[in-house]
């Protein structure tokens, strides 16, 4: 059993499944087994999803399009994220 999503313990055989019902996409397969909704939000299997969907479709993996990137689940105030753009900033003086 070959573990894909590290976040989530999502493996390769529920990814396979997911195709098998018909998921041909990363967010497809998102929604049906949660790979890439951890806290690295796919950073870490997002590739791998994208190459085991390239293998089994048999599409080339320039073909295989990105997730959705959602935003933010809370209002973050530009305020805010400008301080925090002055704290880097100043580490990196």
């Amino acid at each position: 059993m070959k573990v894909i999503c590290r976040c989530l313990d999502v493996t390769e055989d529920e990814v396979l499944a997911a195709i098998r019902q018909g998921a041909t996409t990363i967010d497809e397969i998102r929604r049906l087994v949660r790979a890439g909704m951890g806290s690295c939000q796919g950073r870490t299997c997002r590739r791998l999803v994208s190459q085991i969907i390239s293998r089994e479709l048999k599409t080339p993996a320039a073909e295989i399009y990105p997730p959705t990137f959602r935003p933010p689940n809370r209002p973050v105030s530009f305020s805010l994220i400008n301080a925090e753009l002055e704290r880097h900033e100043d580490e990196e003086s």
